[in-house]
């Protein structure tokens, strides 16, 4: 059976490779990539169309008039700003209106992309989570506590419309050819910042796998909730040693007062939450992403690294 998709977000990083990788799979009909700027490279067979998620008049109806099957929902802000209005506009309002939207056109599968952040930053987590673990977020982390409340949308919608079957993919760190985000940010400088008695694991996954994995989501994957990454974890010594970059290890309280100072003067969005965040990284198992759905990645983590540094030499020893 043939599926019909739209893909919000789908200008943005991961949706371009994703309305990609659908339109290239025989057994998607159609691809309709909604996004509120237009694509910088258009992707030839995908149809381009204006989708405000933040505004659900219309929505629905953008649904029936392409007889949509399956919305695969991307839209998020993922590096923090200081609008965090807007990001909870986005990311949890912008959520809410797309599965009123999706209910109200007869949609029968909804993809989501959430995220490792949904489990929160916190000295607690298990050395490895697994999907059955509580996700908890942060209040201190905007992206991390909307994406708390978007999983806890998600469980309240299984709950009333079961007719919308979710597959719901908790994203380690996505590399690839063109990223950057505020992870390969820490990496651009002459030394690493490390907080003093944390290995800070790192668990990533390459784009091509990301969008593989949606592809199977939306054609012929199970429904479910899914950690996604590459086998195995990296420290913040060893991502270092590979750069060929020293690592400045910094005591906490340090690290959290030089950041509350740098904020006030507005150097820096980050305060000193972002202790938590280089301190505690969520470390992702993918047993049920292999098991259960049934995918493995291509690369694991140290692979994507590798490739992420093939894409970006000026990275490394600069």
């Amino acid at each position: 059976m043939s599926v019909r998709v739209l893909v919000t977000g789908g200008s943005g990083f991961l949706g371009s490779h994703v309305a990609a990788a659908l339109v290239a799979d025989p057994g998607v009909e159609l691809v309709i990539a909604g996004d509120v700027r237009p694509p910088q490279h258009s992707v030839e067979g995908v149809v381009y169309e204006d989708v405000d998620v933040t505004r659900p008049i219309g929505l629905a109806a953008l649904l029936e008039r392409h007889g949509i099957d399956v919305v695969v929902h991307l839209a998020a802000i993922v590096s923090p700003g200081r609008d965090h209005d807007l990001e909870f506009r986005v990311d949890v309002d912008g959520t809410r209106h797309v599965l009123d939207a999706c209910v109200e056109a007869g949609v029968r599968r909804i993809v989501v992309s959430s995220s490792g952040a949904a489990y929160g930053y916190h000295p607690d987590n298990p050395q490895w989570l697994r999907e059955d673990d509580p996700v908890r977020g942060n209040d201190e982390f905007p992206y991390a506590k909307h994406k708390r409340l978007v999983e806890q949308m998600l469980g309240a919608f299984r709950m009333t419309n079961p007719e919308l079957e979710q597959v719901v993919f908790r994203i380690g760190t996505i590399l690839g050819p063109t990223v950057q985000n505020q992870i390969t940010r820490l990496w651009d400088g002459r030394a690493l910042l490390a907080v003093r008695g944390s290995e800070s694991p790192f668990v990533f996954i390459w784009v091509y796998d990301v969008a593989a994995a949606m592809v199977r989501a939306a054609t012929d994957g199970p429904p479910g909730i899914y950690n996604v990454a590459g086998d195995g974890a990296l420290t913040v010594r060893e991502i270092a040693r590979r750069l060929g970059k020293p690592v400045l290890t910094v005591p906490a309280p340090v690290l959290g007062a030089a950041l509350r100072v740098g904020r006030a003067l507005r150097l820096t969005v980050h305060g000193p939450e972002q202790v938590g965040f280089l301190r505690y990284r969520p470390v992702l198992a993918n047993d049920a992403l292999r098991g259960d759905f049934g995918f493995t990645p291509s690369k694991t983590s140290a692979e994507a690294f590798e490739a992420y540094l093939q894409t970006h030499p000026d990275v490394a020893g600069r």
